[in-house]
Parts: C-alpha cells; structure tokens; sequence
C-alpha cells in the first residue's frame, strides 16, 4: 500500500496477469486441472469441470458451424441461476461472440432496447419469458433464438418431470410462437464434435456487454474485455487467498449471475480456483433455499444486505450446522453494521464486504479476511489505484471526502458506441470517475459517504430515476414526475414518485399497477405522492434533492456494491 500521507492509494502488485490471453484459455486451464471437480449444481443436478468444458464445447460448435454468427457478434443470454447459463457463456466466449447478459426480469420494453443498442444476433432464452421475446423480435436484429426450459440440463426422467411441472402444474410458460427457434438441447446435440479449437481472442476484445446506466439514467453497454474479466479474477483471488482452497470450497450462489457482481464472483472467480458453485434459482423461495442450504456441505456464500436480514430472522434458518462456512461476501449494496453483527452471531463467519461497479467488473475494494472493518469498503485490490478528487478535479487530501476514481486492469474498454459518454467517465490516463463520495482514511481503508449521483438501490438493483420518470410521464394522466429513493428497512432503499397529474381520480393503485406492466418489479414506486407541482430551478429543472430533504433526508450508503 501506499504512504498514508498520499492522496493516492494502490493494492499490492497484481500476480499472474501474463498467464492467460483470454477468459477461453483461463477455462480450459481450469477444467483441465479440475476435470472430476464438481463446477455447478443446481436443484440437485451437478455438472463437472470434464462436463461443463464438453457441454460448453458443444454450443459453441453449433454456434460456429451450424450459424452464420462470425467472432465478436453479440449473444444475449436471458438467463436465471441454471446450469445452461456457465454452459452458454464459456460456450459463447469459446465461439468468439461477445455475451450481453439480460435481466429475465426485464419488461419487453427494457429487452427491446437492450437488444437494438447492442445489436444482437443472436439469443438463449428460458422459455418462461419467450412470450415476450416474440413480441419484440420484429424490432430488432435477431437471426438465431435458442430457447431452452428450466429442467433441461438434469437426467432423465427428472427433465421432463421438471419441465412438465413449472409448465403444466405451475403454468409458468405462457403461450408462445417462435417457429425459427432451435430447442437448447438440440443444439447442444447437434454442435457435438463440429468444433475442436477456441476463437483466438486477444486480451483487449471484449467479452462481454454488461448492461448499466453509468452516470445518467441511460442504459449503456459497458465493454468488458477479457482482460478486465481476468484480472477481477486474480484480485479476488490474491485478495482471499488465505481463506479458500482450490478445488475444495463450495459457494452458494444465491443472488442473480447475470448481475456483474455474481456473474464475476460465483461464474468467474469460483471457476478460476476451481471450486464449487451451487446456484439457486429463486433465492425468493425460502423455504426452498433453506432446504438446499441443509442438505448442502457449503463453504462460502455470495449476499447482500436485505438476504442477510431476511436468513437470519428464520429460526429454520439458524438451526443450520455453520461448522464449514468460512467465507461470506457482501457486495451489490451497503452492509449494515447491524446485518454484518448478526450474521456473524447467528453463522460464526465474519462478512467481507467490498465494492465496485460494473465499469469496473466490478471489484475495486473489499475487506481483508484478516482486517475487516465493518463500515468502511476495505481496501483497493491488488493491481488497483484509488484517489478522491474535487469539484474542479484536484486530488483531495485524507479523511475529506471527494469523488471516488479508480484506475487498474478491471476498468472497461468504455462504453458500446458511446464515446461521449466515455470520455465524461474516463480520462486518458484510465482514472474512471465513479460518481460516489468517499473518504480515504489513513489506514487506507476507504468509506463511501454519500452518492454524486441520484441512483436508487432497491435490493441490490439499480433504479435510474431518469427511467422510471420517462416511463411514468407517458401515462395519459401524468403532468411531471419525480422519482427518488427513500430508506426502506426490507430494501434497504425503496422509490419514491412525486406526481402531478390533471385526472383528480388518478390514484396511487391504479399508477403502480400500470407501472408494473412497464418497469421491472424492482423499478415499480413503493410510493407515491401527489402534488399540485414540483418544486424547480429557475431554468425549470425538476429539484429532486429539495424533494429528498422534504422527506427528511436520504440516509447516506456506506459500500454500495455493483452497478
């Protein structure tokens, strides 16, 4: 680390960087050495290292041979926590296509978008949402749709029970029609033996398109390369490296993968040390999720404030047997000290928590296994320089907060054919601004104080109010709109509208309920209020911070995760 008189802080020298080109070299490395490993597990069905390298080698053979989808096309892959998602991305990677994860969540209106500013050709999709999928697709540049269902990486008979049931029983595919689309597994069968070497990637092509709003309420393609996604692997795993085993942890995966925060954490970093990662399709199900827990022999678990709380207030939950955990992570937003205290009562195993952003891939800093100081993000990783500057970019002394820039291997390539945007964000140096308020302590350890922008984190999601008050201002009744975040014990933040409207009978319910067909549910107001007007600047700007201070204040949040 550096001098703690240094408005500059670095983490140590990054190991391990010259090894590997590409994310397709470090997997083959990986399976070659752990092939009997198990790799994934998902509702009881594991595959290994051996058949996680074949399954992806599969894929990618149809993908290079049996479509016209050449090296750098983008693949999205709409996908929840199954055993076909580390199958399509290492197969996608291994084509050469550049993967843009997508929200299951998402509204066709948020897939239309996402699908046209990227350009992509291609799709894997869970048949549940396939219905949308058909009603868009006229609007974008689509050429291959691969649809697949929940069961169809388990054995037989398991697969068709499976599939029988989420579509017959709980009636979770609704009717859809997409006769060009070829079913996930024929694929996969089809591709078997069409292919034997990787795309040659370079360490600067990208790899994947992750999907945030940056520093405005626009939705951006943030480029990942593969170098970005290799080193975020190494920092982590230097960072912890006193505390695992390769090729002997087992992680729960609870939270989403196609979120930058476990897609890095649980399909990336748990795959270069060779270990185990048990993915949970709907953490929302606990009782599910408790009975996986049970029978499972875990070592670690990737989480976020609001499933600390909810776990550790089931008493089910705390008669688990804890004895093997060693390794809690929490990221995507803030600890509290409260959450952080409890989960170390009730499981015996202190939390890490760290930060990043997706401009990131996402790490920047976490907590040391044998330094924690609960409140503050840790320190940098290994390879990464942090600094807090001013208001006209001049660096800030230690202990005055400033905005947080980071610079190191994991900063992205920019943003997908936004130079403007990219510039704002990025000088040429490679210090990316990250639009939060921070405070270097003498210790190096580094607190978040405040936000610059007015993101919202709803359960670990980002809210652009820019969206959400883009979508409401549509509806026929709506004058102005303002969206903020207000503190909410379950979420940890919860939105807030401020509406003015000209139909007097327009009412809170009958708004939320519209917006619920427009926005994902985590991007849908908790609450709304409504008013005659909304207080502006001179020059008309909605004042959103005059709205917050109305509600008492925003709360400050130390350790916001992953953008």
């Amino acid at each position: 680390m550096s001098h703690a008189t240094s408005p500059v802080v670095s983490g140590p020298p990054l190991e391990g960087m010259e090894e590997f080109a590409s994310v397709n070299e470090v997997f083959a490395h990986t399976c070659g050495r752990f092939a009997d490993k198990p790799a994934f597990t998902c509702m009881g069905q594991t595959l290994s290292y051996a058949e996680l390298e074949r399954l992806s080698r599969d894929f990618a053979g149809w993908l290079s041979e049996e479509t016209d989808l050449v090296p750098g096309d983008r693949i999205a892959i709409q996908l929840p926590n199954v055993l076909q998602f580390p199958v399509a991305i290492f197969g996608a990677m291994r084509a050469g296509l550049v993967v843009v994860n997508t929200n299951p969540l998402y509204t066709e209106r948020e897939m239309a978008h996402q699908f046209q500013d990227a350009d992509v050709k291609a799709i894997l999709i869970l048949a549940n949402m396939a219905d949308k999928l058909e009603r868009i697709l006229p609007r974008t540049a689509i050429r291959h749709v691969l649809v697949t269902e929940l069961g169809d990486m388990h054995d037989f008979p398991k697969r068709t029970l499976i599939n029988a049931v989420v579509k017959h029983v709980k009636k979770m595919v609704p009717r859809y029609t997409l006769p060009e689309a070829t079913r996930f597994r024929d694929a996969l069968m089809r591709g078997r033996g069409q292919s034997s070497e990787a795309a040659i990637c370079q360490t600067d092509d990208v790899a994947v398109l992750q999907y945030t709003g940056g520093t405005t309420g626009v939705a951006k393609g943030t480029m990942l390369t593969h170098r970005n996604l290799i080193a975020n692997m190494l920092q982590t795993r230097q960072m912890i490296a006193g505390l695992i085993e390769e090729g002997r942890e087992t992680i729960i995966a609870p939270l989403p993968v196609y979120h930058i925060y476990t897609f890095t954490v649980n399909c990336l970093f748990t795959m270069v040390t060779g270990n185990h990662t048990v993915l949970i399709p709907n953490p929302r199900d606990i009782d599910g999720f408790i009975k996986t827990l049970r029978k499972t022999e875990y070592t670690g678990f990737v989480g976020l404030n609001t499933l600390f709380n909810a776990l550790c207030q089931r008493e089910d939950f705390r008669a688990l047997d804890f004895s093997r955990l060693k390794l809690t992570i929490s990221g995507g937003m803030a600890l509290t000290k409260a959450a952080a205290k409890r989960w170390e009562e009730v499981t015996g195993c202190a939390i890490l928590e760290g930060y990043g952003m997706t401009e990131t891939s996402p790490i920047v800093c976490v907590n040391p296994p044998d330094g924690i100081q609960l409140g503050t993000i840790g320190k940098p990783v290994p390879g990464t320089s942090i600094k807090v500057i001013g208001p006209e970019g001049e660096e800030v002394a230690r202990g005055e907060p400033g905005e947080l820039c980071v610079q190191g291997p994991q900063v992205m390539k920019g943003y997908w054919n936004r130079p403007e945007d990219t510039a704002k964000t990025l000088d040429a140096e490679g210090w990316i601004r990250t639009g939060d308020i921070a405070v270097i302590q003498d210790d190096d350890y580094v607190r978040i104080v405040d936000r610059k922008k007015d993101m919202i984190i709803v359960s670990g999601f980002n809210v652009y109010p820019n969206e959400v008050e883009d979508v409401v201002a549509t509806h026929e009744d709506v004058i102005e709109v303002a969206a903020i975040g207000v503190s909410d014990d379950a979420t940890g933040e919860a939105i807030k509208l401020f509406v003015v409207s000209h139909n007097e009978a327009l009412d809170a319910d009958t708004l939320r309920a519209w917006c619920k067909q427009e926005l994902s549910a985590y991007k849908v107001p908790k609450l709304i209020e409504f008013r005659d007007e909304l207080p502006k600047t001179n020059v008309g700007k909605v004042l959103r911070r005059e709205l917050r201070d109305d509600q008492g204040g925003k709360e400050s949040a130390p350790g916001d995760g992953a953008r």
